[in-house]
């Protein structure tokens, strides 16, 4: 695999890339708190099948620019990027895969620009179609009242930053290893959303032992990069959720019109709270859902293989040469 930086939209992204230029692109979009590392165990197998593979840092993240301002983390700025990237690498079109945030931003850039788009793939966070009445932030405080919602707990600078970056190797085990089904010790779900006065990283399950899906060494990548830039630029994904809304009117009602599909891990949280069944009459190529025992949260990481064949699957369909 090869790692650089390239100048795009403004910023400096850092990439890593895996199999020949040639090849049919292929833009791998990692979540939240992850880095493009977090698709070690996909590029190699879609570089052996022939596609140029490509797994930025994100902007906010890694060895990527964090600009200062929230509102440049908004969904305009965010698939500008990779409209950026592949036009940097000279392609026309590419497929993106995104997982968890990364799955939200490649599902606008397939509304934003179908055209440069030869399929998609969400992760974890299947199409949402837009709401028509409230922006997102009004819509959960209806939903949730007074009770504690990590997505509106998020929304004031410098609040979650600071409980976060306060130990990223406490936040890091907590949300990597406390997502994956089975390691976590056995808490009442209720305490989640309890407004008892805690913080996010306080309510995160708490695991000794590293599960088999994971090396210190790979946790460790994480943790150390971080404890260098801190949260905060991925924390401004979320400030720009109301955003988003309001930028995106011509959405409302819009469908995903290039080939789609969806692979989510059996025992993810997100998907209890937003169901797959949400995208049902959006997607107008569906491919098909593919839900992998198992998994939780973090898919492509705890069952690679599994996550790996759904991916040649659904590329090995889509007509060649894109």
């Amino acid at each position: 695999m090869r790692e650089r930086t390239v100048s795009v939209n403004g910023i400096d992204l850092h990439i890593t890339e895996d199999g020949p230029e040639s090849g049919s692109p292929v833009i791998l979009c990692h979540g939240f708190p992850e880095l493009g590392y977090s698709w070690r165990h996909q590029m190699p197998a879609l570089a052996e099948a022939g596609y140029h593979v490509v797994a930025p840092d994100q902007r906010g993240y890694g060895g990527s620019s964090r600009p200062e301002a929230v509102e440049d983390y908004d969904i305009v700025h965010l698939t500008d990027d990779l409209l950026g990237l592949l036009d940097h690498l000279g392609h026309e079109r590419a497929v993106f895969v995104g997982h968890d945030w990364g799955s939200m931003v490649v599902w606008n850039l397939a509304l934003r620009a179908p055209e440069r788009v030869a399929g998609v793939v969400g992760m974890s966070v299947p199409f949402i179609p837009r709401g028509e009445e409230r922006p997102p932030t009004e819509a959960m405080r209806f939903v949730f009242q007074d009770a504690f919602f990590y997505i509106l707990y998020f929304q004031e600078p410098g609040v979650a930053d600071a409980d976060l970056d306060a130990s990223p190797e406490r936040t890091m085990r907590g949300m990597l290893l406390g997502l994956s089904p089975g390691e976590a010790e056995v808490t009442d779900p209720g305490a989640m959303f309890a407004n008892d006065g805690r913080g996010f990283v306080d309510r995160l399950p708490q695991v000794a032992d590293l599960p088999s899906w994971i090396t210190q060494a790979e946790l460790a990548h994480y943790v150390e990069s971080f404890e260098r830039t801190g949260f905060t630029g991925g924390l401004n994904w979320y400030r720009n959720m109301d955003r988003n809304w309001e930028l995106t009117p011509e959405h409302t009602g819009a469908k995903v019109t290039v080939p789609a599909k969806f692979i989510g891990g059996a025992t993810d949280p997100v998907l209890m709270m937003t169901p797959p069944s949400v995208q049902d009459g959006w997607l107008a190529d569906d491919r098909g859902t593919v839900i992998i025992e198992g998994a939780g949260h973090w898919v492509q990481q705890e069952k690679p293989a599994e996550t790996n064949a759904a991916l040649l699957d659904f590329l090995g369909g889509l007509e060649p040469g894109w």
